[in-house]
């Protein structure tokens, strides 16, 4: 069983910066990971997510430009990086990963039945 854990949430302005972290109890580079929120009232939903290797990184269309994805093997962990955040970010955010062979190439998703591993989230407040 591999353990997620999210942490580095909290309360910010709009208009700020906002850096959480997803740490695996196992080594990083054999899973991709991926970033999800979840509004109050609504469905969880893929935010960005990062390939074991690294290389290919994905962002839903509403953060491109403001989030930045990116992982440290070394540290087992991987970070993002919310720059202009606006209250409509106010979310729970989870990591997730998925160990490589079961994507099968160098890839990730934002697709949620994929993942296996699932942190308990972390709340992020963006107030106005």
């Amino acid at each position: 069983q591999v353990h997620v854990v999210e942490s580095g949430g909290g309360l910010v302005q709009a208009g700020e910066s906002l850096d959480i972290s997803c740490t695996l109890s196992e080594s990083l580079d054999l899973y991709s990971v991926g970033w999800f929120r979840q509004a109050p009232g609504k469905q969880r939903e893929g935010v960005s997510c990062i390939s074991y290797s690294g290389e290919r990184t994905s962002y839903q269309n509403s953060v491109k430009g403001r989030f930045t994805i990116s992982r440290d093997n070394a540290k087992k962990t991987v970070h993002l990086r919310m720059n202009s955040l606006t209250s409509e970010k106010t979310a729970r955010y989870y990591c997730a990963a998925v160990h490589r062979y079961r994507v099968g190439y160098d890839a990730c998703h934002m697709t949620e039945s994929i993942y296996q591993y699932w942190g308990q989230g972390t709340q992020v407040t963006v107030s106005s």
